[in-house]
């Protein structure tokens, strides 16, 4: 078994592909395997990816039949990972070459820590910027969990296999539901901590957080499906009231796509992605969000006319446009 497993999820990635994989090669910390999962690429990845896993039998290739998203081929992947820890590398994503052994050294020096969080570059086509976490030496998991709901800290980190296993990131939405995973990790780790080791998380314009596509509407699935799980999980009160507060929020943030983008859709995406909002609107539990929020305007619930809420925020975004705002 390696001290490390590393989840790489491909998708049409030919462009970025053997930056990241020589990344790994060139790792100081040589006691590590990749499990690479190729997500029905149509392009070059699923060769290139084969290439590799001749060269180096650390990294093993395996492919799903369809496109199904992140969280499924990552799980691909954690399926026939062998590590004592488990960590993630993005195949647009790469890795400075001490990353590895940086982890490793947190959790060699502090037995109690389960997860380690790596400095994050977020690397643009100009420059390059640190990702501005709250400065900290260890957090208690709970902690952690609540300080990632606004991404106080990020969720590029290396967790305990034993904790991934038992954890595997959520398929109920095709994007943004490994997020929630991230967050039940530092959940259930005795401490987290952060490393020196840095990860480079290239931004570009293909990547789904940056173009328009319907699949923002599953933003608003995959936070419902969290919800669930820390319901089920028994966490404080306060907690569930602060997610609950940042899931009408996301509605806000949400709709305000739908707002700048709806004539960019299809009109079978706009009524998806209706149907999706109204849903979370109507299963938020309001009384959780802070009265002074459901007082101000452009996030009053409206309780229950949902053509109310609807009318109250096309006033408030097309305001916010006109102020030049969005």
């Amino acid at each position: 078994m390696s001290r490390v497993a590393v989840l790489v999820a491909a998708y049409n990635a030919e462009k970025w592909l053997r930056q990241c994989l020589d990344s790994l090669l060139h790792q100081t910390m040589t006691d590590w395997m990749a499990v690479c999962a190729d997500d029905a690429s149509t392009d070059s990845t699923p060769r290139i990816l084969a290439e590799y896993a001749s060269r180096d039998p650390r990294i093993r290739f395996v492919r799903l039949q369809s496109n199904s998203g992140i969280a499924k081929a990552r799980n691909a992947a954690l399926a026939v990972a062998e590590g004592e820890f488990v960590c993630m590398l993005d195949s647009d994503d790469w890795m400075e070459p001490d990353a590895l052994e940086q982890a490793l050294e947190v959790v060699d020096s502090h037995p109690e820590t389960d997860t380690v969080l790596f400095q994050v570059d977020e690397v643009f086509d100009d420059h390059v910027r640190r990702y501005p976490m709250i400065p900290f030496d260890v957090l208690t998991g709970e902690r952690a969990f609540e300080e990632s709901l606004t991404w106080n800290i990020h969720g590029v980190y290396m967790v305990r296999a034993e904790i991934h296993r038992r954890y595997p990131y959520d398929e109920t939405a095709i994007a943004y539901s490994d997020e929630n995973i991230t967050r039940v990790h530092y959940l259930h780790s005795r401490e987290v901590r952060q490393c020196d080791g840095v990860y480079c998380y290239r931004q570009h314009n293909a990547s789904i957080t940056h173009r328009v596509s319907a699949r923002r509407f599953d933003y608003l699935l995959a936070n419902e499906s969290m919800m669930r799980l820390i319901r089920d999980e028994n966490v404080a009160q306060r907690i569930l009231e602060a997610y609950e507060r940042l899931r009408w929020l996301n509605l806000m943030d949400v709709y305000m796509f739908y707002f700048k983008f709806r004539k960019q859709l299809t009109v079978e995406e706009r009524k998806a992605g209706v149907a999706t909002m109204r849903h979370t609107w109507k299963n938020i539990q309001t009384n959780m969000v802070p009265l002074k929020l459901r007082m101000k305007f452009g996030y009053m619930p409206m309780r229950p006319f949902w053509p109310l809420f609807v009318a109250q925020e096309e006033i408030y975004f097309t305001l916010r446009k006109w102020m030049g705002r969005i």
